[in-house]
């Protein structure tokens, strides 16, 4: 059986790129290519991460000059081709800045830093990226972000709502103060989903929580099968 091939995009600033490849190669075993942001080539590939990190420092806003980054016109190739696309934290910002997930993410509410564990509702188990969570699923997952509000306009809420494509709640509060505590979200298709919280960061069996290494089985299995 093929092993699911990963490719994770660098931006200057990125800062979760390795965490994400220790996942995905070191834990996983799966063939894992880091892409540099000017590359264009996402051939061969499965799944396209863009970790977190700080794009270009996010002087202009968070993930408003990574948008015109060259991978980034290849993604919609991508996805067209079956391809899936996971934005994690700083990844997440950049897929609302590119338009290709809906919404956009702001200053937190109480405008300070947030690093912390949070408890996550799995909203969506039928996805093929949460498939080996059970129902309902309350994990436990790390938070380290600034401009982590989610927000959109009322009737994108109810387009989200309605579609299914809320795919993980903060329980019992959003932190960050987004809008119908939403942590993720996937477009119509579920292959492209963005969210906030670090499912890299807690996978690995020497860090205290393992909540998100099901999240990494999850896409392998679904892919592979």
């Amino acid at each position: 059986m093929a092993k699911v091939r990963f490719g994770i995009v660098v931006f200057p600033g990125s800062n979760c790129d390795r965490d994400v490849a220790w996942v995905t190669r070191g834990l996983l075993g799966c063939p894992t290519r880091l892409i540099w942001h000017r590359e264009t080539d996402l051939s061969g590939l499965d799944v396209v991460v863009l970790p977190g990190g700080f794009s270009y420092g996010d002087y202009l806003r968070a993930g408003a000059l990574a948008r015109f980054a060259p991978v980034m016109g290849s993604l919609a190739e991508h996805v067209a081709r079956g391809g899936y696309v996971l934005g994690i934290c700083n990844g997440f910002q950049i897929l609302t800045e590119a338009g290709l997930l809906p919404g956009a993410l702001l200053r937190n509410a109480n405008l300070h830093f947030i690093c912390d564990r949070v408890r996550i509702r799995v909203e969506r188990p039928d996805l093929p990226w949460t498939s080996t969570y059970p129902p309902s699923a309350l994990v436990t997952l790390p938070i380290a972000h600034g401009e982590g509000r989610y927000v959109c306009e009322a009737d994108t809420l109810k387009q989200l709502q309605d579609g299914g494509q809320i795919v993980f709640r903060y329980d019992p509060v959003a932190p960050n103060g987004s809008v119908d505590n939403i942590a993720g979200i996937c477009d119509p298709s579920g292959r492209i989903l963005g969210l906030m919280p670090h499912p890299e960061r807690a996978a690995d069996p020497d860090l205290p929580g393992q909540d998100g290494i099901p999240f990494w089985q999850s896409i392998v299995q679904s892919l592979s099968s």
